[in-house]
């Protein structure tokens, strides 16, 4: 099946005074520094009757007047050197486009390459910051593919943008206005105290034999597997991981312990071997700063178990270590990380970033939880979307966590796994043992 572009174009943001505001330069933080350097794409679909293109252009215009980071562009500023968002109002990529195919016939059950169809071309260097696809289908339907560079902003401040877009399509007020970075928002302490391993966290010290990135077409040997929970699948999990414990483990840890456990089983490894899990922790609440913070404001937990001891002991442990790892990454885990990241000794003893994309994580697991972020509030005036989900990413061990579009509080899981893996992960994801 075959997509046909229609269209494309830059929107650019309509001020409501007609005057365009000077061009600015917001100095990347040092959390926008260490995250990863990639394009964060999500899949909308909106059923029939679906908004209008011309409705949701218009509402495009008018929220980007208020997050202009998402139509600027990555550069530096001329008079420092410093990298940054350059809010130059250059605008955001739309793409139109239509497919002689009814939805249902793009929708899988689990992302495959075809839904790279539903974007616009990403391949080389991007110069806008936002580019979206908006694929009508023979059904009446739309298809909305959503990508932004995520330097700019993490899926917390993503959120905010997409509900304030379809806000302002709706003509209703958009909300609090985005906050944006400056160079003295994350200040190191009067007496520095770099507490806990960063360089062995956020930072690793590259070498001719430690290289992290790409390796060859293990592509082509990956499958994304879709899981559904269950309410009560879900409500059964929880039990018995907190039986005994007077307050539960809250859904996501013992989900991603669930699934910890299964992708270690699934993968047949020995049991000396160590798997760590990589996780967001948003540090705006433990920080103090605002919620309409637009940036990056996350660092990552790192729960770390052998394979015999996540396997041979029971969901309670796994959970355990999850939520005990989390929890150490609070405020003054974030502040001894701003007083390293200043100090320079990155740049000193040639550190890099760890949160490098990857082709492969086996032995270890990295998750997006998407579980609280409020995504199906994306409402362009027809109603929220029908399902949305992530694209493509055949990353093995790298799994999404999202709320069922049934919305009754069941979550799907996608995991992308080898082929030769699939099986064996099928049959004990639902298990109860």
């Amino acid at each position: 099946m075959e997509v046909k572009v229609l269209s494309s174009k830059l929107v650019k943001p309509a001020y409501n005074a007609g005057a365009t505001p000077a061009t600015e330069y917001i100095p990347l933080s040092i959390f926008d520094r260490v995250t990863f350097q990639m394009q964060m794409a999500i899949i909308y679909a909106f059923a029939s009757p679906a908004p209008s293109t011309a409705a949701i252009e218009k509402g495009l215009a008018a929220v980007l007047a208020q997050y202009r980071a998402f139509a600027g562009q990555l550069g530096v500023n001329p008079d420092d050197g410093a990298p940054s968002f350059i809010l130059n109002d250059r605008g955001a990529r739309l793409v139109e486009a239509s497919m002689d195919a009814d939805l249902i016939d793009m929708a899988p059950a689990k992302p495959t390459p075809e839904l790279l169809k539903l974007h616009p071309d990403l391949e080389g260097e991007l110069e806008e910051v936002v580019l979206l696809q908006l694929t009508r289908f023979r059904c009446g339907s739309l298809a909305v593919g959503f990508t932004s560079n995520h330097v700019v902003a993490d899926g917390h401040a993503t959120s905010n943008f997409l509900v304030a877009w379809g806000r302002a399509t709706r003509g209703f007020p958009m909300g609090l206005p985005p906050v944006h970075h400056h160079k003295d928002l994350f200040k190191p302490r009067s007496s520095p105290r770099v507490e806990h391993d960063h360089r062995n966290r956020e930072y690793y010290l590259p070498s001719p034999t430690n290289v992290i990135g790409h390796h060859g077409d293990v592509a082509d040997n990956i499958v994304i597997h879709k899981a559904h929970f269950t309410k009560d699948f879900i409500a059964w999990l929880r039990g018995s991981a907190s039986e005994g414990r007077g307050r539960p483990f809250s859904r996501f840890e013992t989900i991603l312990a669930h699934l910890w456990r299964t992708m270690t089983r699934a993968r047949d490894l020995s049991p000396e071997e160590t798997t760590t899990i990589r996780l967001s922790v948003d540090g705006r609440h433990r920080l103090g700063k605002p919620a309409e913070y637009f940036g990056n404001m996350v660092l990552w937990a790192f729960p770390r178990a052998t394979v015999g001891d996540l396997l041979n002991r029971p969901l309670k442990h796994a959970a355990q270590v999850i939520h005990d790892e989390v929890a150490r990454v609070d405020g003054g885990y974030f502040q001894s990380f701003v007083d390293f990241a200043t100090s320079g000794a990155a740049e000193k003893e040639g550190l890099a970033r760890s949160a490098v994309c990857k082709d492969v994580m086996c032995p270890d697991v990295e998750v997006d939880s998407w579980l609280t972020f409020p995504f199906y509030e994306l409402d362009f005036g027809t109603g929220s979307p029908s399902y949305f989900m992530p694209s493509y990413f055949p990353t093995e061990g790298m799994l999404f966590l999202t709320p069922s579009y049934i919305g009754n509080g069941s979550v799907d899981a996608f995991v992308p796994v080898f082929q030769q893996n699939l099986q064996a992960f099928k049959e004990c994801c639902y298990s109860t043992e």
